[in-house]
């Protein structure tokens, strides 16, 4: 049988958090063998993708206690990671490549390129320059873990052997069963991050119409209602925007669980109270009589074409209504359906191309000092494989920046330390040969 090909550490996945730890592993121990599997065709395929091909790299949140509450799973094992590595870090590292980033007025950052490309080959180029060996359209079909490392098999090629394993696979299936057939219990991953469908044509017609600032209010069957405050959208199925999204990550087992039904309430002007918003339209009936309802919208944060819709389809008033001829049951009702209306949620849409899913490898089975396995001694986790999600905005791509770092330069700590013990090992793959 011919020998197996052998590496200090192997990564599995080259996603954000695979090629970001394996990078940090190679700068901590620069004489380490670092070898990276991808089964895709093309490595950082989600990163060129994301944020409409501009890559949210990160959000300028720098207080760790603060950008926890960002994580509806995982926010309490990241705050320790986050004190090491967090976007001011991320920043930093970034401008070392030359790379420099913006903030947005929401606190989403971008490189100033607005190019996802420009992190693409910044990440790959500071790779090929650490040594690492990039192996794609190689999918990993089984890991076996042996004395001091692990036997990684490859489809349709030769296993390999390993003393570090990261595996950074995201939301892959196969990894999760990697990662179960080392040990590891799964909770069942469920999608994060999604628009709600409503079965309203007359909604639907509104497509495009957006409100900077409304209020929503997510009645589930279980449990307290979830709040979000923020942006929404109108779509052609529903609504979107960042505070359905957000949302939607927060509800997302729950919704899950109720096969995506749910009531929405919508407070169209937060900013306002009741009282405020039940006088503007009294002195509206007072002062302006004569003109009809539906003549322009009372509320500058509402589009007439919004209004329009509020008015007849929800509250069912009539077009040649006047202000002088509204009922004080009709003002109540119009108060209530600006105020506290509520949508019935008839399913989930996808939230553009970036799928991100709740669930993955059970965190009280990781140390969160080393991301290593509490389970299997060697094997590492980063990024979306873990039970971890963040809201949109950048949070993700933080929390695969943040444990990759932290699982690479723990497996180059341990490489070094294996190194010691044993100074007649070379660090050459093309040298390093077991008999398999």
């Amino acid at each position: 049988m011919p020998p197996s090909p052998s590496a200090q550490v192997i990564v599995v996945g080259a996603g954000a958090a695979g090629v970001f730890g394996a990078i940090a592993c190679a700068e901590a121990a620069p004489s380490a063998t670092v070898h990276l599997f991808e089964a895709g065709r093309e490595p950082l395929a989600k990163v060129r993708i994301s944020g409409g091909g501009r890559c949210n790299v990160t959000h300028a949140c720098f207080d760790p206690a603060v950008l926890v509450n960002h994580y509806p799973r995982g926010s309490r094992a990241l705050r320790g990671p986050f004190s090491q590595f967090q976007p001011k870090d991320t920043i930093a590292w970034f401008q070392r490549l030359g790379i420099a980033l913006k903030t947005e007025a929401d606190g989403r950052m971008f490189p100033t390129t607005d190019d996802s490309a420009t992190i693409v080959e910044g990440l790959l180029g500071e790779a090929r320059r650490r040594g690492i060996t990039l192996h794609c359209g190689q999918a990993v079909t089984g890991i076996t873990q042996r004395d001091h490392g692990f036997t990684v098999a490859v489809k349709e090629e030769p296993s390999w052997r390993c003393d570090r394993l990261l595996l950074a696979t995201g939301s892959s299936a196969l990894g999760y069963r990697l990662a179960q057939s080392l040990g590891h219990t799964l909770v069942p991953p469920v999608p994060s991050l999604f628009t709600f469908n409503v079965a309203d044509p007359d909604l639907h017609a509104l497509a495009g119409v957006s409100v900077e600032d409304v209020a929503l209010t997510l009645h589930l069957d279980q449990g307290k209602p979830l709040k979000q405050r923020g942006p929404l959208l109108v779509t052609h199925w529903g609504l979107s925007g960042p505070a359905i999204l957000k949302l939607s990550a927060f509800g997302a087992v729950d919704l899950h669980r109720q096969r995506y039904r749910a009531s929405l309430g919508v407070n169209w002007l937060p900013h306002l109270s009741q009282d405020d918003v039940r006088q503007t339209l009294l002195d509206l009936k007072q002062n302006q009589g004569k003109r009809l309802m539906v003549s322009f919208s009372p509320f500058p944060a509402l589009s007439r074409r919004l209004w329009l819709y509020l008015l007849q389809r929800r509250v069912g008033l009539d077009r040649d209504l006047t202000w002088a001829n509204l009922s004080k049951g009709q003002l109540q009702g119009l108060v209530t359906e600006l105020t506290q209306g509520r949508y019935a949620i008839a399913g989930r849409g996808v939230f553009k191309d970036e799928f991100v899913t709740c669930g993955g490898v059970a965190l009280k089975e990781v140390d969160f000092k080393t991301l290593e396995s509490r389970r299997c001694p060697g094997l590492h986790f980063a990024g979306e494989i873990l039970d971890i999600d963040g809201i949109t905005g950048g949070f993700n791509f933080q929390n695969a920046w943040t444990t990759g770092w932290l699982a690479g330069r723990a497996m180059a700590r341990a490489g070094s330390a294996n190194k010691t013990s044993a100074p007649g090992q070379t660090l050459d793959p093309a040298k390093n040969r077991q008999s398999g």
